[in-house]
């Protein structure tokens, strides 16, 4: 059984979550969360997910696919249970936080309700005493997860939801015997839910291996979104970086996330970006996790202007207003094409797409222009112009501190120590990131040092912390 639809759809024509048979807890949060209209891929997802049947989705990030598993597996939680009922598990750390944190919020009014995020590049430690209670569910990444279970410290028999998020993207990073390991400690009664952005044939494969009778839904990416002004440059190979340049200098616009296809690109491409005075960071898998974290708080927080990333480094990355993606070079695969675009023109805002290619890449172009069903929009280097003194400084700067959850910091206190003396208003602080033993708080350029010396000389809750401008 297949259904499909378009992403385009009005949101008027979905129907309300108030539709669906769930328990009235999980009602509550979907209204506090202020949850309206499904998205497409949560009304054809959410109805046989519900009644126990096994799912294989292919939907863009950002269409809201989290949700639809989360309500899923929360629905039928036993929360007097104390056993890990639901297992998610993702490609990356940053993948498995959000995930996390997604389910956490719509978790919010079923009681004492365990969510536990186990991923590699964290320490085993807290993990482990974690673990001497049996989570109600647990998100991570198949390697850790492996570890756990090879180390006896994590069981999975009483396991009634197997969720593989980004199922093509585990495939692509060589996941698939870990997982299939992973698969063989849960019992076979459970029921699966396969979501992916694109649908290789080893998604297939897994499917048929792994699932019973699943239901097929493909929510088609809208490829030819009027919100999305797509374009394409032909360049000389040793130009790609200049004229990348001259991309930003001419649209420059306020968030931009640069896809290349390695992570030595992302490293050299922020280095020559970074020597023209632009504010870039790299994101790839050879980062540190307090690194990665970092990176992707002074992007999320409007800190740095520009991102530059693998396709596998941005899974996960979870920016709602994303001025430009541009390719540096095109993707191998259509599919993963149409995904990387998909990530600006979201919440009805107007999206720039601009894709850089060489004559050894016509083979790629012909693809996208063949699955797309349209010919490339061409735009000549020549119409690219630089301004005159041009500088793109991001509006934010992004302050570390060296508190978080687990000194019982939180976003309230942050706000309330910066703004408490009224010489910094609280519509010039910005996003707040809290981690465990640490924050980010971006704010505004011209605040940014009186709002060091606040954290710096002030007190948090009665207590000292250290903090200091990430550049």
């Amino acid at each position: 059984m297949t259904f499909s639809t378009s992403t385009a759809a009005s949101s008027t024509t979905l129907p309300a979550f108030g539709s669906l048979p769930l328990r009235s807890e999980l009602q509550e949060s979907i209204e506090a969360l202020a949850y309206e209209s499904m998205t497409a891929i949560q009304a054809q997802a959410l109805p046989p997910l519900l009644e126990g049947q096994d799912v294989i989705a292919q939907a863009r990030t950002g269409s809201g696919k989290t949700a639809a598993f989360a309500i899923g597996l929360l629905n039928k939680l036993d929360t007097q249970s104390y056993c890990t009922q639901a297992l998610v598990l993702c490609p990356t750390r940053e993948l498995a936080a959000q995930v996390a944190t997604e389910i956490r919020k719509l978790a919010s009014t079923l009681a004492n309700t365990r969510v536990l995020t186990l991923c590699g590049g964290r320490p085993m430690g807290p993990q482990l005493a974690s673990l001497r209670r049996d989570p109600h569910i647990v998100v991570g990444t198949p390697g850790r997860i492996l570890k756990h279970l090879e180390r006896e410290t994590l069981r999975l028999e009483a396991v009634q939801t197997l969720v593989l998020d980004e199922a093509d993207r585990m495939l692509d990073m060589g996941f698939h015997d870990d997982i299939m390991k992973i698969i063989q400690k849960t019992p076979a009664s459970r029921q699966t839910l396969l979501f992916s952005a694109t649908y290789p044939e080893g998604i297939q494969k897994i499917s048929r291996t792994v699932q019973k009778r699943p239901v097929d839904i493909r929510v088609e990416s809208t490829l030819d979104s009027p919100d999305i002004d797509q374009l394409f440059i032909q360049v000389e190979k040793k130009q790609r970086t200049e004229t990348l340049y001259r991309v930003i200098a001419n649209y420059q616009p306020e968030s931009c996330l640069v896809f290349c296809n390695t992570k030595q690109q992302c490293q050299n491409l922020a280095k020559a970006l970074g020597e023209r005075d632009l504010h870039a960071r790299a994101l790839h898998g050879d980062l540190e996790q307090f690194e990665r974290d970092q990176v992707l708080a002074q992007f999320a927080g409007k800190s740095s202007s520009i991102l530059i990333a693998t396709d596998v480094a941005a899974r996960g990355l979870d920016v709602k207003e994303l001025a430009a993606v541009i390719n540096y070079e095109l993707s191998r695969d259509p599919e993963v094409h149409i995904h990387r675009i998909g990530r600006t023109a979201r919440a009805g805002a107007k999206g720039l797409a601009v894709s850089l290619f060489t004559d050894y890449e016509n083979r790629q172009l012909r693809a996208i222009e063949e699955y797309q069903g349209a010919p490339a929009n061409l735009v000549k280097v020549e119409t690219l112009t630089i301004p005159p003194g041009f500088k793109l400084y991001p509006p934010m700067v992004t302050l570390f501190v060296n508190g978080g959850r687990k000194n019982k910091v939180r976003a309230g206190d942050l706000l309330g120590a910066l703004t408490a003396g009224r010489k910094i208003a609280g519509d010039q602080i910005g996003k707040i990131t809290l981690f465990d033993k640490m924050a980010y708080v971006a704010v505004e350029q011209q605040v940014a040092k009186q709002a060091l010396t606040v954290l710096t000389e002030g007190k948090i809750k009665g207590r000292k912390f250290r903090a200091k401008l990430l550049r």
